[in-house]
C-alpha cells in the first residue's frame, strides 16, 4: 500500500510505501477510493493547536510523527477478518472515524466522539491519506448506496460536524433566523443541511465576497460581509433584531467577539470551527441573558448514519467540492492552506 506521511510539521508530505495490513478478529480493511481535505488536516500538518493562552504541540499530547492524516473516507472493503459476517469484499462504504475506546460511558452512551481516550482515523490511527485503512468494527462502516462518492466521503467530517451542531439549534422555527459564520466548507454544508431540514431563514457571515456568492447560491437567504467596523450591528440589522442562534464554523478571536454581542436574551453561540483563540467573556451579561457557549466536534455515529438518511432522499443539495488525484496532495493542501478553495476538495485515488 501507499501513504502520503506528515514526518515533520509543515514539511512536504512524502509517499511511502508499506505492507498492505491483514484485518485479524472484527478489522475490516477498507481500499480507499476517496478522501476528502480538512482544515484540521492542516492544523495536524503544522502541529500546533491555537489554545488562545498558548500553543500546544501535537507531539506533547502523544501524537506522534510519521502521521497519515485524512478522515473523511470512503472506499470499498478489500479484505475482512474471520469474525465479520454483516459486510462483504467488494462492498462500497464510508468510514466512521471518530473512534473512541468503546468501553467508557460516554462511548457506551454513542459519543465516541467525545471519548478521553479517543483514536480517530487520520489523527491517532492511520487515516485516509493511505491507499488502505484498517477499521477496527464493521458497524463503522456506512452504506451510502448510489450517492456520489467523492462528495460522501466529506459527510464523514464537514457534513457530520455541521449537521451535530444543527441538531444543537434545534428545536427551531423554520422561519427563525440562524446565522452562520463562515462560508468555507463546513458552513456550505450547513445551509444545505439547513435547507434541507426546511429552514427558511438563514444569514451566513464571512470575510470574502466571493465565498457569500457561493454561499447565497448554496441556499442562504442574507449575507453579511464581516470586514470594517461594527460587525455586529450588520448582524443585528440583517437579522432584523438581536440573533437567539449563531453556529460559528470559524470561532476564532475576532468571530466570537462579534457574534456575542449580537445574542438576544436566551441566546446561544454553538462554536465549531477550530482556528484558534480567546475571549472574555462577561459572566454577568451571561447570567443576566441566560446566554448559552455551546461547544460541538464532529458527531456521533448515528448521527453520520441519519445525515446519509437525509442525503439518500435527494433533498441535501451538493456542496461544491473538487475531485484531484491523490499524488497531487501537497498541492491540495497548500491551496487549502492558502484559502484559496471553494467548498471542498476530495483526493482520490490515481488511476493507473
Amino acid at each position: 500500500m501507499r501513504s502520503w506521511q506528515v514526518f515533520q510539521a509543515s514539511e512536504v508530505l512524502r509517499e511511502v510505501e508499506e505492507t498492505t495490513p491483514r484485518p485479524v478478529g472484527g478489522e475490516v480493511v477498507v481500499s480507499v477510493s476517496h478522501c476528502g481535505l480538512c482544515h484540521s488536516d492542516i492544523t495536524l500538518w503544522k502541529g500546533v493547536f491555537d489554545m488562545g493562552d498558548k500553543k500546544v504541540s501535537i507531539d506533547s499530547i502523544g501524537m506522534k510523527h510519521p502521521l497519515t492524516l485524512g478522515h473523511e473516507i470512503l472506499g470499498t472493503v478489500a479484505a475482512i477478518g474471520p469474525d465479520v459476517t454483516d459486510v462483504k469484499v467488494g462492498e462500497r462504504r464510508l468510514v466512521y472515524p471518530w473512534l473512541g475506546c468503546g468501553e467508557c460511558e460516554t462511548c457506551r452512551a454513542g459519543r465516541e466522539n467525545l471519548c478521553m481516550q479517543g483514536r480517530p482515523l487520520g489523527m491517532r490511527r492511520p487515516g485516509g491519506f493511505g491507499s488502505h485503512v484498517v477499521v477496527p468494527a464493521s458497524r463503522y462502516l456506512i452504506d451510502t448506496g448510489d450517492l456520489d462518492p467523492a462528495l460522501a466521503a466529506t459527510y464523514a467530517c464537514s457534513g457530520l460536524t455541521a449537521y451535530s451542531a444543527i441538531a444543537k439549534a434545534m428545536p427551531a422555527r423554520s422561519d427563525e433566523a440562524i446565522v452562520v459564520v463562515g462560508a468555507g466548507g463546513l458552513g456550505l454544508s450547513g445551509i444545505v443541511i439547513l435547507k434541507a431540514l426546511g429552514h427558511e431563514n438563514i444569514v451566513v457571515v464571512d470575510v470574502s465576497e466571493e465565498k457569500l456568492k457561493t454561499a447565497m447560491g448554496a441556499g442562504a437567504h442574507k449575507a453579511v460581509l464581516s470586514t470594517g467596523e461594527d460587525v455586529t450591528k450588520k448582524i443585528v440589522d440583517a437579522v432584523g433584531r438581536p440573533v437567539r442562534t449563531i453556529i460559528d464554523f470559524v470561532n476564532n478571536s475576532e468571530t466570537v467577539a462579534f457574534s456575542f454581542p449580537a445574542l438576544a436574551r436566551g441566546g446561544r453561540i454553538i462554536m465549531v470551527g477550530m482556528f484558534g483563540g480567546q475571549f472574555t467573556i462577561p459572566t454577568m451579561r451571561m447570567a443576566q441573558g441566560g446566554l448559552s457557549l455551546i461547544g460541538s466536534i464532529t458527531g456521533s455515529l448515528q448521527e453520520l448514519r441519519d445525515l446519509v438518511d437525509l442525503a439518500r432522499t435527494g433533498r441535501l443539495a451538493a456542496i461544491p467540492y473538487e475531485a484531484v488525484p491523490k499524488s497531487e496532495i501537497n498541492d491540495a493542501m497548500a491551496r487549502l492552506h492558502k484559502g484559496a478553495v471553494k467548498g471542498r476538495i476530495v483526493l482520490q485515488e490515481d488511476i493507473a
